[in-house]
């Protein structure tokens, strides 16, 4: 008989629930029990032992397609790699560069020259590699890039160069003692005329980890985590590569140096490239996600059999959870964790779709993108937290380095910035937003704008997830009052969550329409920074409460719906209680109302209570990985 929480597991499993239960049996082997190995050469030789035993099980082949050697299965792929964070996030990053970064690179912007030539030997670890994007001096501004990838007719050859000091490739997972091979990102020119950043595959070690002529490669060395991950630098002093490593799909070059590119247009074909490598920021997110669920899990476990003090006549001490202080440290970031895992399974089938489509819709691949930085920053964001709140609710016990949570915390700090800086992702979200908006508004008056505005439609903008339907029969059923009770109303949460996004948005656009008449495009995006990021955080809410609604209606046991709906009431609750002060001042709340939101998240925190364990047994951390010493007393001497 299924146990609830086991109906937990599976709705937030979700559609690739099989893959994630055959990594979690591979993850509960003894190689890779988690270990907290600071130094630096101990840490890489077992990542790298762990990856060979994952490519000679096949691990890799569902990200590449099957005509390359692969299976073609793009969400297996990425669950695999997010699975990997339970056990070692140095792990989970090598296999993330290596069979996602570099081999993506590889797949998604080469040709079948390319692909013959390389992706099987990615696939089975016979060719190491990495990703030479950030440099120094450039990170988030990839357009900007330095290095330059500069074409010689005479030999047919492209000349590799780092111009500056800003233009050494840094930070890259890889390049420090075990890569080969770099996909290089660089300023392509030929014929005395730059073309953008274009991708090239360059040599950087002989068989024998020599940097080759012209390379010169050097180690990152001690990092705030990530031990396993040789993170290194690659100056490039004039490297010749043939002409075909350039990886072509995008843009090619002739033997004579004529440029050629079915995108004409250079920013669009350069932002056609970067989608194509989403991926990598859908894993992040995603990996990062399941970190804080294994730190969750640890904290819930331990405050569940941990003691202080006597209540009142009582002979013995009372369990930390039973104090709501520490339900409330807790019980919202599960709440949290819960949401993005349904919203990052909705992000990961929307990817495997339109990856495996034989002809993708543009539009659906921009909202994509939208969706996938916005999530990998929220994500991220989360994990900070709740791992950090974690660590502390553990107390000392905590700070020990055999309880798993200091490396899980300083493993993933990092992901707030890689993959794209998190307050960068997020004005894209709300750049995307705008776009929408001002195709509604192109060719209208400054009256016309002006009542527009004034009148403002919100579902003229607002696009629902998949749980459209859903969503507009809770709306439809919604029996607003002035009651507390109403605040456990899902009608009433989702109308606050969209009130406040449409609010938000057509407020923005309205300060950048006035502004924009007195000052520089720049300026005015500039000044209004902060509200065009409050923007996208109201809209990252929406899109994740409509999916954690759409997981709830999945839901097979009635137990477990009902668990899953005092989860999501408390999600609701806790974004609103987080941003109270905008409800207030813009009068979506009274401030009475705004009293029985915190009042509602207790009542949920103690409805909660006797779930604990089922909750983050829901998060499907096998036992081996949950493993801190803290957890065992028959262990203590």
């Amino acid at each position: 008989m299924t146990t609830t929480a086991e109906h937990l597991r599976n709705a937030l499993d979700g559609r690739w629930r099989d893959v994630k239960n055959a990594v979690r049996a591979e993850l509960s082997t003894e190689v890779f029990r988690p270990h907290y190995t600071p130094n630096t050469a101990i840490a890489r030789a077992k990542v790298a032992e762990q990856l060979k035993i994952m490519a000679n099980a096949g691990a890799a082949e569902d990200g590449f397609r099957k005509e390359h050697g692969g299976n073609g299965d793009v969400g297996a792929a990425v669950t695999r790699i997010e699975m990997l964070a339970m056990s070692d996030l140095s792990l989970m990053v090598k296999a993330g560069v290596q069979w996602g970064l570099f081999g993506g690179a590889i797949e998604n912007l080469g040709t079948e020259r390319h692909h013959k030539a390389y992706v099987q030997r990615i696939i089975d670890l016979d060719l190491l590699g990495c990703f030479g994007m950030t440099e120094t001096g450039h990170g988030s501004d990839v357009q900007s890039l330095e290095t330059t990838a500069t074409y010689d007719p005479a030999t047919q050859e492209f000349v590799i160069n780092s111009p500056t000091p800003t233009s050494r490739k840094d930070y890259i997972g890889g390049a420090a003692e075990t890569a080969r091979v770099s996909a290089v990102f660089a300023q392509l020119i030929t014929e005395g005329e730059s073309h953008g950043v274009h991708c090239f595959v360059v040599p950087l070690r002989d068989e024998d980890g020599n940097d080759l002529p012209g390379v010169t490669t050097s180690d990152c060395l001690y990092k705030g985590g990530l031990p396993g991950v040789d993170n290194g630098r690659i100056v490039f002093d004039n490297v010749r590569i043939p002409r075909e490593n350039l990886l072509n799909k995008y843009g090619d070059v002739a033997p004579d140096g004529t440029y050629s590119s079915p995108i004409e247009n250079v920013n669009r074909r350069f932002f056609t490239m970067l989608g194509t490598l989403i991926r990598g920021r859908v894993t992040v997110g995603g990996s990062a996600a399941a970190a804080a669920r294994v730190a969750l899990d640890i904290a819930v476990r331990y405050a569940l059999q941990r003691k202080q003090f006597s209540a009142p006549g009582d002979d013995g001490e009372v369990l930390i959870m039973d104090y709501l202080v520490h339900q409330r440290r807790l019980f919202p970031l599960i709440a949290r964790s819960y949401a993005l895992q349904f919203a990052q399974n909705e992000l990961v089938a929307r990817l495997h779709d339109l990856q495996t489509a034989d002809d993708p819709d543009a539009e659906e691949q921009r909202e994509l993108e939208s969706r996938a930085a916005g999530l990998k920053a929220a994500n991220t964001w989360h994990t900070s937290t709740a791992i950090q709140e974690a660590r502390e609710a553990c107390g000392g016990a905590g700070y020990l380095a055999e309880n798993r949570l200091i490396a899980l915390r300083a493993d993933t700090d990092v992901f707030t910035t890689f993959e794209g800086d998190n307050h960068v992702l997020t004005q894209l979200v709300a750049k995307e937003l705008l776009t929408a908006y001002a195709d509604d508004i192109k060719g209208m008056s400054p009256v016309e704008w002006v009542r527009f505005a004034a009148n403002f439609a919100g579902d003229r903008v607002l696009k629902r997830t998949a749980a459209e339907t859903i969503m507009q029969r809770i709306l439809d059923a919604r029996q607003d009052n002035e009651e507390e009770g109403s605040l456990f109303n899902r009608g009433t949460q989702v109308k606050m969550f969209e009130d406040r996004e449409e609010y938000l948005l057509s407020s923005v656009a309205r300060r950048l329409q006035r502004k924009s008449k007195e000052m520089s495009a720049f300026d005015a995006f500039n000044a209004v920074q902060d509200h065009v990021l409050h923007t996208a955080k109201a809209h990252i809410d929406r899109i994740v409460l409509e999916a954690f609604v759409a997981g709830i209606d999945a839901c097979e046991d009635e137990e477990a719906r009902n668990i899953l709906d005092l989860v999501c009431d408390l999600y609701a609750l806790s974004v609103i209680e987080d941003d109270k002060a905008w409800f207030i001042e813009h009068r979506f709340l009274s401030t009475e109302r705004a009293k029985a939101v915190t009042a509602g998240i207790n009542e949920r925190c103690r409805a909660l209570r006797p779930y604990a364990e089922a909750l983050v047994d829901g998060f499907g951390v096998p036992e081996q990985l949950r493993y801190a010493e803290m957890l065992h007393p028959e262990n203590l001497d």
